[in-house]
């Protein structure tokens, strides 16, 4: 078994197979630790995908929310439970990765794939000079990476996300400790977003891909507005957020693809850690599924994919185009008491499937629901605010 990528999805797909008595390779092509441009942020849904505990690595714990429109009006949820643990990939992943290795798992870093061969009987990885076997490989190398290109999925839309860290020395610690502090209606197709750590705060923005030429311009901007100096911005970092088309199997023969490479991303929030680690989750079963002849191919993983995150795709889709398209609008939805309870159960993993939400939660989705469909009639950039 190979599995190609150590971050949170490969490293933990690593672990579940170690643990069940599979031999594992697993590679990276940096050298550990090495940082990552991600938000950092684990919803109490994504920790509870995972298999083991991230303690260690916790900077910050977030409980509350700050929503802002435009750098003007904005409001405060939260306050009474953790909502969101805050680590930097630097970290989390070298953790994850040396979980991975302490379960039995033969973990290489700084050896880069530069081939994948598949036949009928496995698959066959080169690096450096050498090759190994096996009768699957697991694809968590990211949107760039080899894998998803060679199984005919480097093509896919995606977002763009610019980033950088100030330092507290810089920043007012206390306005921010505590807190994620999200923007809307800055970036079209997304947000700009504040996010605590140990010493810093991590301050992005992100959007539609055609907003990529204009996310240093954003930045600054986000900068001026929350009083953060931008000359101070450090480890400033640009990434893509890859997003799959729905119906979309990410398993070829005997290889799959998880959380980034296979196109996991959220749309509305940019988050990819909650569905790295459930596509992790599903990929270790297929596997050991496949190896014991329990099922004769891995399409039951692409199956399992599409049925738990279908719905929630769907839903954050419509949100998105509520949010890009009538956002004044959008904003003043999001901010009723509803809207804030239906944000809360989906952070805290108690509402695994929109369509079941009931009584007065449901008036702020149907609402967005409303908008997103006045988005998709011919006319509607007129409506834009």
């Amino acid at each position: 078994m190979i599995v190609v990528g150590a971050g949170p999805a490969g490293s933990t797909a690593a672990y579940r197979l170690a643990r069940s008595g599979v031999k594992v390779l697993l590679l990276d092509r940096a050298r550990f630790p090495r940082d990552k441009p991600c938000g950092g942020g684990l919803t109490e849904r994504a920790v509870r995908q995972l298999p083991v505990s991230v303690d260690a690595v916790v900077e910050e714990i977030v409980d509350r929310f700050e929503l802002g429109f435009r750098y003007g009006t904005r409001f405060v949820r939260g306050g009474e439970r953790p909502l969101v643990l805050m680590t930097q990939r630097r970290r989390l992943d070298a953790h994850l990765a040396a979980e991975a290795a302490a379960a039995g798992a033969d973990f290489r870093d700084g050896l880069r794939a530069i081939a994948l061969e598949l036949d009928d009987d496995g698959c066959t990885v080169r690096f450096g000079g050498a090759a190994a076997s096996a009768h699957v490989v697991i694809g968590a190398d990211g949107v760039n990476g080899l894998t998803a290109r060679t199984l005919g999925f480097g093509s896919r839309r995606h977002g763009v996300a610019l980033e950088g860290n100030v330092s507290y020395v810089h920043a007012r610690e206390d306005r921010w400790r505590g807190r994620a502090v999200v923007e809307l209606g800055t970036v079209p197709g997304g947000y700009a977003w504040v996010f605590p750590k140990g010493d810093h705060v991590n301050v992005g923005v992100g959007g539609w891909r055609s907003e990529g030429p204009r996310l240093r311009e954003h930045l600054e901007r986000a900068c001026s507005a929350y009083g953060l100096p931008h000359a101070r911005l450090e480890a400033v970092r640009g990434f893509r957020l890859p997003m799959r088309r729905a119906g979309e199997t990410p398993v070829r023969g005997r290889a799959l693809l998880v959380g980034d490479a296979a196109g996991l991303v959220d749309p509305l929030s940019g988050d990819g850690i909650y569905e790295a680690l459930l596509s992790s989750r599903f990929a270790a079963d297929a596997v050991l599924d496949l190896l014991a002849g329990r099922q004769p191919d891995l399409e039951p993983y692409g199956a399992r994919l599409e049925r738990d995150l279908a719905p929630m795709i769907s839903a954050s889709w419509s949100a998105k185009l509520a949010f890009d398209r009538f956002p004044r609008l959008a904003f003043t939805i999001a901010r009723t008491p509803p809207a804030w309870r239906v944000a809360e159960r989906l952070l805290r993993d108690e509402l695994p499937d929109p369509r079941a939400v009931s009584g007065t939660m449901r008036i702020p989705l149907q609402a967005l629901r409303a908008l997103a469909h006045a988005a998709r009639r011919p006319g509607h950039a007129a409506a834009v605010q």
